[in-house]
């Protein structure tokens, strides 16, 4: 894995996850917050998982560990959401003109939200981020159809036919 390997996996991500957080915002706002069960309760709350979590492994990569989400994160308004997403993936392009394939090698130490310490080579943490919302996306989507909606096709494969035409 290289920065160009890493750069690409992240144009996926935002790439994938502008395409639910979409999908989203064509739900009612009752839709959106309603009960649907699960490990997050709705779709806002997901993509508020997300999001928030995009962050926090953010902040970890500039030495800082939160101690929990942010306040934002508990918004029930999802252009609230999309603004911060948008100034995660900002922040986070500024962090990777700064990568080389060294610095993707080296440890990161942090603390998780429960107060234990972790530490793993910055390649890892930055793969983890893009799995991590991968799944939840396909929890969208469940949560999506489950509403009568139709998800948006999130495939990486689909995102690189997108893209070379």
């Amino acid at each position: 894995m290289n920065t160009a390997d890493i750069i690409e996996l992240y144009r996926y991500n935002e790439w994938a996850n502008e395409r639910l957080f979409g999908a989203a915002g064509a739900l009612s706002s009752e839709a959106l917050t309603q009960d649907l069960g699960g490990s997050f309760r709705s779709i806002r709350d997901v993509l508020a998982h997300v999001a928030s979590v995009e962050w926090m492994w953010l902040e970890r990569w500039h030495g800082v560990s939160p101690s929990g989400i942010p306040e934002w994160a508990v918004s029930r308004d999802l252009s609230v959401l999309l603004h911060h997403l948008a100034d995660v993936q900002a922040r986070r392009a500024a962090f990777f003109d700064e990568l080389s394939d060294a610095t993707l090698l080296l440890q990161v130490a942090f603390r998780y939200i429960s107060g234990t310490a972790g530490c793993h080579p910055l390649h890892d943490l930055l793969i983890h981020v893009v799995n991590h919302s991968t799944y939840h996306r396909g929890q969208v989507a469940s949560m999506l159809r489950q509403l009568g909606a139709v998800p948006p096709p999130t495939d990486f494969i689909v995102f690189k036919a997108q893209s070379q035409g």
